[in-house]
């Protein structure tokens, strides 16, 4: 399902929001402090971290937390910035 914002571009709709309620939250959005909207991706951020945590808890589960911390990292880091920075070879020890 696609919208026409307010340039005309398509886009992507919110699938399960009304249109209506759409328009109303993209307004509470803007009004919205930017420390506030900050925050939010924070948090957001960190509720992602964990997610990916548990996976990787599941799939490894005799891993400690240096392990897991580093697979995390792998996640969001390319290969090289780990192999160089962490001494983790994400092709060879997964992620």
């Amino acid at each position: 399902m696609t919208s026409r914002s307010d340039h005309g571009s398509e886009r992507p709709s919110l699938s399960d929001t009304s249109p209506d309620m759409e328009r109303v939250l993209i307004e509470l959005y803007r009004r919205m402090p930017n420390w506030q909207k900050l925050r939010q991706v924070s948090e957001l951020t960190r509720a992602v971290q964990e997610l990916a945590l548990c996976d990787i808890r599941r799939r490894h589960p005799h891993a400690d937390e240096r392990e897991q911390r580093l697979r995390l990292a792998s996640r969001w880091l390319d290969a090289e910035t780990m192999r160089q920075v962490f001494g983790w070879d994400p092709d060879r020890e997964g992620y």
